[in-house]
């Protein structure tokens, strides 16, 4: 099969033969080798990723420690099923992950990578009703303009229209439940404060509660931070406690999703810690950050609460999946983990983002910025930010995208310039329609050269996108 779209500017300069169905109507480039956070791609071109794939390379690519780690257990076991059997690796980085919890949790489940990870999530937290007797919680509660994952059951719980649109007909909508987003750039009324506006998010949730019958509800599910719908919003600050006061009123679970955020990305180990008012869930994922690339590799994280529940009776977790708690993937999880620890890396990333954060709104929001007028918010902590575009005003009429989302032509021009982001539309409005963003997620080894010279790249390749498409 030979490549029939070649429109995109990521795509290999010569049509390529490829016996892969891609997750674009083109053939990628291929990468020969990486190196920190730069790509070597086939033709010989070097790019920089920006945005660690999709916020997973914490610490860039062929880290030595990481990668001996692998070779040294692949010589030792390189695989066991873990219904069966147990590996050290899987005990180790278990055993790190509830050290370093401050508390909040107390077993960890595995799984392959996030959505896997969610999907777990889902059925524990089923499983934890069933094994304290309240089989009559059924219903899940989440929020409109998030994205759990690509599963069928993580897709019905999330609410991204373009990701779950082809799929609908085969969602069990029955049991999953939609509020507003926490989105306040947008949705904040003008007259409210912030206090007002967090009630009036709290007051939506416990009326679903009370609609859905309060002793029928599994719990909450939210990202701390949202990442690839909205493109890296925070709540508002109250929030994460008033929406679990409304769980703990009526006894359900309060879940957060941190695939995306998690491990560090926000500068602390997990996002509630710094961007989540401290407050704790019952249940999380976490995946990306967690192997850093190295391996495919998720965890769930359970409260003493909900091991507690579960111990109690069958002391068992009803799921699995072949590859669950891989001996390699949990070595590889491990070495990143200890990395980033020995390395002092959130604080540099901590250090790092901040500067990120000031040079980006440095560039783009400067008086001789060709882009000023169209940047709607440059917003982000840690390794995690996002710069979004709106095109409702004037000036907007002096250019002409031809259909074309301007975030996906960015991505595009910042490709061939040399760098990788990641764009996403459709964040702005609850039916996907509106809303461009670009998303930066960097390693947390980044050094501050590295940082100035994505913000240069990034601000140039914008001012082209427009200067191409100027009427």
């Amino acid at each position: 099969m030979t490549e029939a779209h070649n429109t995109n500017s990521n795509a290999s300069p010569n049509v390529q033969e490829t016996y892969i169905l891609h997750r674009t109507p083109w053939r990628p480039p291929v990468v020969k080798s990486a190196e920190g956070i730069t790509f070597t791609l086939e033709d010989g071109r070097k790019v920089i990723d920006a945005v660690g794939g999709a916020a997973v390379a914490c610490l860039g690519g062929n880290h030595p420690k990481v990668s001996s780690a692998i070779k040294d257990q692949l010589d030792k076991v390189s695989y066991v099923y873990n219904m069966q059997l147990s590996n050290e690796p899987a005990e180790k980085l278990a055993k790190k992950l509830i050290d370093t919890s401050d508390g909040a949790f107390a077993l960890v489940g595995y799984a392959s990578g996030g959505s896997e990870a969610m999907e777990g999530v889902l059925k524990l937290a089923r499983q934890y009703y069933t094994e304290i007797g309240q089989l009559e919680r059924v219903n899940f509660i989440a929020r409109k303009s998030s994205f759990h994952g690509n599963t069928l059951g993580t897709l019905a719980c999330a609410y991204h229209p373009t990701r779950r649109g082809l799929y609908v007909p085969l969602l069990e909508k029955e049991h999953f439940h939609h509020v507003s987003p926490a989105y306040a750039k947008r949705y904040q009324r003008p007259d409210e404060t912030e206090e007002q506006y967090v009630e009036r998010l709290r007051q939506e949730l416990e009326d679903k509660f009370l609609e859905l019958g309060p002793n029928t509800v599994i719990g909450f599910v939210a990202e701390t931070v949202v990442g690839a719908t909205t493109g890296v919003v925070s709540a508002p600050k109250g929030y994460f406690k008033a929406v679990k006061s409304v769980c703990e009123k009526y006894g359900a679970l309060f879940i957060l999703d941190e695939v995306m955020c998690g491990m560090g990305r926000m500068g602390s180990l997990h996002a509630w810690q710094s961007v989540g008012d401290g407050v704790a869930p019952d249940i999380q994922a976490v995946a990306k950050g967690l192997g850093g690339g190295y391996a495919t590799i998720g965890a769930i994280l359970m409260s003493p609460k909900v091991v507690n529940g579960i111990r109690r009776q069958s002391g068992l977790w009803k799921h699995g999946h072949t590859y669950q708690a891989h001996p390699l993937a949990c070595t590889a999880a491990l070495a990143v983990q200890e990395v980033i620890e020995e390395e002092n890396l959130l604080e540099n990333i901590r250090t790092q983002g901040a500067y990120f954060g000031r040079a980006l709104r440095e560039a783009l929001t400067s008086p001789s910025s060709l882009v000023r007028p169209f940047v709607f918010d440059v917003r982000g902590q840690g390794g995690f930010w996002a710069v979004e575009f709106d095109f409702d005003n004037a000036e907007a009429a002096s250019y002409d995208f031809k259909g074309e989302s301007f975030s996906i032509l960015t991505q595009a021009q910042a490709f061939e310039d040399g760098l990788i982001v990641m764009g996403m539309s459709g964040g702005a409005s609850l039916d996907g329609s509106k809303g461009d963003t670009i998303i930066f997620a960097p390693a947390y080894n980044v050094t501050k050269q590295e940082v100035e010279k994505i913000v240069e790249l990034f601000a140039s390749s914008v001012e082209e996108v427009l200067m191409k498409h100027r009427v």
